[in-house]
């Protein structure tokens, strides 16, 4: 079987001229170029049948099980896994919206997000900025540092929601609290931030303690859901958090954040979208592998879709920006901090979840690279029953 697999791999990348050498599980080599660069070596017989009929989603699943590894680091491995595999294609239609509303129901969302969220703080603290914000920076220029985009992030938000003091900030998803901290220390506003993560509300609350901000800062173990409606924000902000909701949900996710939102309110939604119309996730495997290791429950949509369900909610959406590129610079900073403290992150979560964080932050990075994902962050307000605005309709000149 092996000598068989051996005469695939090399009939298959013939003339391809692939800067590759394989190692076959015997020691063994296969040189795919007269000038290799990278190592791929097949550890097992079932790397070695990935290697025959490569996918990007069988090449993360045999990476993550040490069935097959590589040599040099992950951006460059995934070139080269490109390269190996072929034409990548978006998925099909996403699953039917029965199933999309049974994968978001308030359990299913808790054991989801813990899923991804709850690994361990320390490992997160490991390749994140100082402020632990886990979303996409906003880069002046390449020499900006990830701490320094990311406190830009936070200000550009701020600016597009035009916080000022008195006003009260509701963040879904808050993360580690980047955002109502920034808020609040920055712009005098009140903030309160839910998720469901217990180890992110953990942390939250110990730094609302540490920096004295229990007078303006608040968060809440809950399910946007479960929101009481009873009570209004002035402004809404949901950073890197429908991409968990699924399109089956947007009408009870916008509807819930009309109601929660005061008349002139405004709202910022910032998340990853589909480049491609239609597709219900990227080909080769790739939303599979996420689905299975990364992000269960988690689904995407073109942008199209996200301002046609703001709108149906009775949304206005004022401004859209997209923000690819920023996404990459941001993950490709994420790999290689992960990748300079492998060690450290081994200790912490296990060497297989330190390759599931590892190939999935790389792959994402390479497909914001390529443009089959984008980011855009949506700005958009509840007019006043009259059709008014209480604030100019104006928007910042973004920063480039």
């Amino acid at each position: 079987m092996a000598e068989t697999l051996q005469k695939i791999i090399a009939h298959r990348y013939r003339g391809r001229n692939l800067p590759v050498t394989v190692v076959l599980p015997d020691g063994r080599r296969v040189s795919l170029s007269p000038t290799p660069e990278v190592e791929v070596m097949a550890r097992t017989l079932r790397g070695l049948r990935t290697l025959a009929s490569p996918a990007l989603g069988a090449l993360a699943r045999a990476y993550v099980k040490n069935d097959v590894d590589f040599t040099g680091t992950a951006r460059r491995a995934l070139t080269v896994a490109e390269g190996m595999v072929g034409n990548i294609a978006h998925g099909g239609l996403s699953l039917p919206a029965r199933l999309q509303l049974w994968r978001h129901q308030r359990r299913a969302n808790r054991a989801n997000i813990a899923h991804h969220y709850d690994v361990s703080n320390a490992f997160y603290r490991l390749w994140l900025d100082e402020r632990m914000v886990y979303s996409c920076a906003y880069f002046h220029d390449d020499n900006d540092t990830l701490d320094d985009a990311q406190a830009q992030k936070l200000d550009h938000i701020c600016r597009k929601l035009q916080l000022a003091p008195g006003q009260t900030l509701l963040d879904i998803g808050c993360g580690w609290g980047g955002l109502v901290f920034w808020a609040a220390e920055r712009y005098g506003v009140t903030a309160t931030g839910i998720t469901l993560s217990q180890r992110q509300f953990d942390h939250v609350t110990a730094e609302i303690a540490a920096r004295k901000l229990s007078d303006r800062v608040s968060v809440r173990l809950l399910d946007y859901v479960d929101l009481p409606e009873d009570r209004q924000y002035d402004r809404i902000a949901s950073v890197g958090m429908f991409e968990h909701v699924g399109v089956a949900r947007f009408p009870q996710y916008f509807g819930k954040i009309f109601r929660v939102l005061k008349p002139g309110g405004l709202v910022l939604n910032h998340g990853i979208t589909h480049n491609a119309l239609g597709a219900g996730g990227l080909g080769s495997g790739i939303s599979e592998f996420v689905e299975d290791y990364v992000f269960p429950g988690g689904e995407l949509t073109h942008a199209s879709t996200v301002i046609e369900s703001m709108a149906a909610a009775g949304l206005e959406v004022i401004d859209a920006e997209a923000l690819r590129e920023h996404y990459a610079k941001t993950l490709w900073r994420w790999t290689e901090r992960l990748e300079a403290r492998a060690d450290d992150a081994r200790r912490e979560v296990g060497e297989e979840r330190y390759r599931v964080w590892r190939i999935y932050m790389a792959g994402s990075a390479h497909a914001f690279d390529r443009g089959w994902l984008s980011l855009w962050q949506m700005l958009a307000g509840k007019p006043l029953p009259s059709g008014a605005w209480p604030h100019p309709r104006t928007c910042v000149v973004w920063d480039r």
